[in-house]
């Protein structure tokens, strides 16, 4: 991801030199995806807002590959704000959803999983009813215009989103539906960079039943994967954040010891000043492991903080793990 990253800037910078507006707009997904999935995040926010200012309130500017790169683009801005604890988060991600919806099934399906599949897995997002029909809705439009690529958005955010609902059956389905989407990646060869995601999940579905040894390896495997990727503050903090509860879960000899470990790795990797949504998640993992250890009165400080710091941004689904810690 180091290198695609490189060539996302060398790639902005040529699409920019050329002067034309509806070219950038037009070409923007691509760099601003992939700044993403390195955990560029600044360089994500920045483009996007570029990409919203160039289109000038023009849906269709630019829709040589998606129908909207400006939904897009006003979805990952969403990203990028709340990454970074701003405003108007909640706002970008209905309006590119909205703008999206009456745009092509790619956009849509790229919409919808920027919004709630990033959303959800990252804690700002809870997956609702709400949202489980809007992303159901995206599926059914990706399997009705037969676009691959816009299927393969909407199963991995319908799986990802499943697999964070209350009951057994849906989550079930999600696991099931998330083996499936990851033979087709590996068959295919593509969205491999979404693969340390679902084999996350997928491992975590392995411990839920009680198999924690043979899924405490596949996490270990998957987050060295992604650290290695450059994906650390990309999916590697959702992978930490699965490995270490499911450590501090098994309570085996060195296993605080190692989720003490990855939560200072997380914790030291380097990133843009103020990446808030890093920090939610380390209030929430040192509280996890501070429980662990029986130290009662960090446990509740962190806690606490934890529980005001997801208020404070909005960050639903932090809201209610924090309000469901004991």
């Amino acid at each position: 991801m180091r290198e695609a990253s490189q060539l996302a800037s060398e790639a902005w910078a040529l699409i920019e030199s050329v002067g034309d507006p509806a070219l950038t707009v037009g070409l923007s997904f691509a760099p601003i995806y992939s700044k993403m999935e390195s955990g560029e995040h600044c360089d994500m926010l920045r483009w996007s807002q570029r990409v919203i200012d160039l289109a000038d309130g023009d849906p269709a500017k630019g829709d040589f590959i998606f129908g909207s790169p400006l939904a897009l683009a006003i979805t990952t801005r969403g990203i990028g704000r709340y990454c970074f604890g701003h405003p108007g988060w909640q706002d970008d991600l209905r309006h590119g959803i909205a703008m999206a919806r009456r745009s092509d099934s790619l956009t849509y399906a790229g919409a919808v999983t920027y919004a709630y599949g990033v959303g959800v897995l990252a804690g700002v997002l809870r997956p609702n009813d709400s949202a489980m029909s809007e992303i159901e809705d995206a599926l059914n439009t990706a399997e009705r215009s037969a676009d691959d690529f816009a299927l393969a958005h909407a199963q991995v955010t319908l799986g990802a989103a499943l697999v964070h609902r209350p009951t057994a059956a849906e989550r079930k389905r999600g696991e099931k539906l998330l083996a499936s989407v990851r033979d087709v990646f590996l068959r295919e060869r593509h969205h491999l960079s979404d693969l340390p995601l679902v084999d996350v999940y997928l491992a975590r579905e392995t411990a839920r039943r009680g198999d924690l040894d043979r899924a405490i390896r596949r996490m270990r495997a998957t987050l060295e994967d992604a650290v290695g990727k450059g994906q650390l503050l990309a999916w590697g903090f959702t992978a930490t954040a699965v490995l270490v509860e499911t450590l501090l879960d098994r309570g085996a000899d060195g296993d605080l010891a190692e989720a003490a470990a990855a939560i200072e790795r997380l914790a030291a990797a380097p990133t843009d000043d103020d990446f808030v949504l890093r920090d939610v998640w380390l209030l929430r993992l040192r509280a996890l492991l501070a429980r662990a250890h029986g130290d009662a009165a960090a446990y509740a400080d962190l806690r606490d903080r934890y529980r005001d710091m997801a208020r404070t941004f909005g960050f639903e689904g932090h809201l209610a793990w924090a309000e469901a810690m004991p």
